[in-house]
């Protein structure tokens, strides 16, 4: 997957930035070698925003199996000393996104993270969370990080402190 989102980003010509909506962030380094504009990683900006919201970091995962994916970026990027937990929802993406008992199984694990693990802030880690970071946050009375809007957020500003610094690119 890595080559053809590279070969993508190579091909795309006047975007101001990229941002890989996968909490994984695949390909993100070797995106980042292929266009002079900014490439984002919703996994990366995430971490990045919810340390600037807590001390100690609870992530949600999807499943099992990307667990030991999302400590190796910890580790790459020398936050895993922040870490208070990640635990697994052991759902699919798509049942995160639209089945109708993802929020209570958000809450349950997001609970373990907070009272057992000590967590102070929680990021959702898959851009299929998005629709229940308000819930979760209510329900939990902690921050809650939506990877995606962290990413977004990060790119927007980025494109705006450079237009403003250098002019419209074109």
């Amino acid at each position: 997957m890595t080559m053809p989102l590279r070969r993508l980003v190579e091909e795309a010509k006047d975007i101001a930035a990229f941002v890989i909506a996968c909490y994984g962030d695949p390909g993100l380094h070797v995106c980042r070698e292929g266009t002079s504009s900014p490439v984002f990683g919703i996994g990366e900006c995430a971490i990045a925003t919810a340390l600037t919201r807590g001390e100690r970091l609870g992530v949600l995962a999807i499943g099992a199996r990307s667990i030991a994916r999302h400590l190796r970026s910890l580790r790459q990027t020398g936050t895993i000393g922040r870490l208070a937990g990640e635990r697994s929802l052991d759902m699919s993406v798509a049942e995160t996104a639209s089945g109708e008992g993802t929020p209570a199984r958000m809450i349950e694990v997001a609970r373990v993270l907070v009272h057992q693990d000590g967590a102070d802030i929680l990021v959702m880690g898959c851009a299929g969370m998005t629709r229940h970071r308000a819930p979760l946050q209510e329900a939990l009375n902690v921050p809650v990080i939506d990877p995606t809007q962290a990413a977004i957020s990060m790119a927007i500003g980025t494109v705006q402190a450079n237009t403003i610094n250098t002019g419209p690119r074109t």
